[in-house]
C-alpha cells in the first residue's frame, strides 16, 4: 500500500509539474498577485461547510456532544486527509479516537464515523448529480453529462452492496471470528466490541430521521463549499455565475474522491479544473491559479489543526509519565 501511495504521489506531482510548466508559470502567478490577500479570506470562510458538516456528523451521534469540540475534531481528520499520506481514512481513525476521548462509547463513536462515512459517500453522488444538471444547462454537453452518469451509475451496485453488508451482514462480527481463527483469541481482542459495533450500526440504520437529517447537512455543505470556488474565482479576474461554481466543485471533488490513493489529490485537483473549467470558459492558468488557492487554503486551515492535535497528543502523554511518576 505504502508502494502505491508513493507511485501515486510521484505521478501525481508529475501531472501537477507538466500543467503549470505548460501553462507557464508567469500567466498562473499574475492573477494570484492581483488577487493578493484578499484570497486568505477562503480560510475563514471554509468554517461554514465544515460546520453544516460537523452538524450532520452530530445528528448521527446518540449521546450529546458540545458542536464546538466535533468541530474541532473534523478539522483534525479534514486536516489529516488532505495533508498527510493516508489515503483518506487516517483521519476517520483519529476522529474514533477523539470522540472516544469525548466521553462517547466506543462502538457508538465507531458507527457515527463509518455511518457518517457513507453517508458522505451518497451526499457525493447527489451533488456530482446536481453538478451534472448544472453543466448541461450551462453548455449543453449532452453527452459528456451522459457519460458522467453512467459512470456514477456503474458504481451504484458497490455501494448498494456496502450498504447491504453494513445493514444486515453483521460485518465486524464476522471480522472478529476470521481473526480468532487467524490470530488466536488473545489477538483477536481489539475486535472484542465487533458484535457490539453492529448493534450500534443496524441501531443507526433504524433511525430514518438521523441518517435523512445527516445527508441534509452533509449536501448543503458541499453546496455552500462551492462559494470557495465561486469567490476566488471572482478575486481571480473570472466571475463565474454559482451554477458554474458548482459544476467545477462537485465534479472536481468527484475526481479526488474516485482516485483517492493520490495524497492530497495533486495533480487530480489541477487536471480535473483544467478539464471542466475548459466547458466553461475558464482558461487552463486560471484554473490552476485557483487550485493554488484552493491548496493554500487546505494548508492554512489545516496546519493549525494538525498542530492542535499533536499539541493535545502531547499533553496526554505527559499527563501519562507524571501519572506513571507518582507510583
Amino acid at each position: 500500500m505504502r508502494l502505491a501511495v508513493r507511485m501515486a504521489l510521484l505521478l501525481g506531482l508529475a501531472v501537477m509539474v507538466l500543467l503549470i510548466a505548460r501553462e507557464g508559470p508567469s500567466a498562473i502567478l499574475t492573477p494570484l498577485a492581483r488577487a493578493g490577500w484578499v484570497l486568505l479570506w477562503l480560510v475563514p470562510l471554509h468554517a461554514l461547510p465544515l460546520l453544516l458538516d460537523v452538524l450532520g456528523w452530530r445528528a448521527l451521534i446518540t449521546r450529546r456532544t458540545a458542536v464546538a469540540r466535533l468541530f474541532w475534531i473534523a478539522t483534525v481528520r479534514e486536516a489529516i486527509n488532505r495533508l498527510l499520506p493516508v489515503a483518506n481514512i487516517g483521519g476517520e481513525i483519529a476522529g474514533i479516537r477523539l470522540l472516544l476521548e469525548s466521553g462517547v462509547a466506543g462502538p457508538v463513536a465507531a458507527a457515527s464515523v463509518i455511518m457518517e462515512v457513507l453517508l458522505t459517500i451518497i451526499s457525493q453522488y447527489l451533488f456530482v448529480a446536481l453538478g451534472v444538471v448544472c453543466l448541461v444547462r450551462l453548455t449543453g454537453a449532452v453527452a459528456l453529462a451522459g457519460d458522467l452518469l453512467v459512470g456514477l451509475g456503474a458504481s451504484l451496485p458497490l455501494i448498494a452492496l456496502l450498504v447491504a453488508l453494513l445493514r444486515r451482514g453483521s460485518v465486524f462480527q464476522r471480522l472478529q471470528h476470521m481473526a480468532e481463527r487467524l490470530l488466536g483469541r488473545h489477538a483477536a481482542r481489539l475486535l472484542g466490541q465487533s458484535a457490539n459495533l453492529d448493534a450500534a450500526m443496524r441501531e443507526l440504520w433504524a433511525c430514518r430521521g438521523r441518517l435523512g437529517t445527516a445527508t441534509g447537512w452533509q449536501l448543503l455543505g458541499m453546496i455552500a463549499g462551492s462559494c470557495e470556488t465561486w469567490l476566488a474565482l471572482r478575486w481571480l479576474g473570472q466571475p463565474v455565475g454559482f451554477g458554474a461554481a458548482l459544476v467545477l466543485e462537485s465534479l472536481t471533488q468527484a475526481a479526488r474522491h474516485f482516485i483517492f490513493v493520490v495524497p492530497a489529490g495533486l495533480g487530480v485537483q489541477e487536471a480535473g479544473l483544467v478539464g471542466f473549467g475548459y466547458l466553461l470558459g475558464v482558461g487552463s492558468d486560471l484554473a490552476i491559479a485557483l487550485s493554488l488557492a484552493k491548496r493554500m487554503r487546505e494548508i492554512l486551515f489545516g496546519v493549525p489543526a494538525l498542530l492542535s492535535w499533536y499539541w493535545a497528543e502531547g499533553r496526554k502523554e505527559l499527563q501519562h509519565v507524571r501519572d506513571f511518576g507518582k507510583y
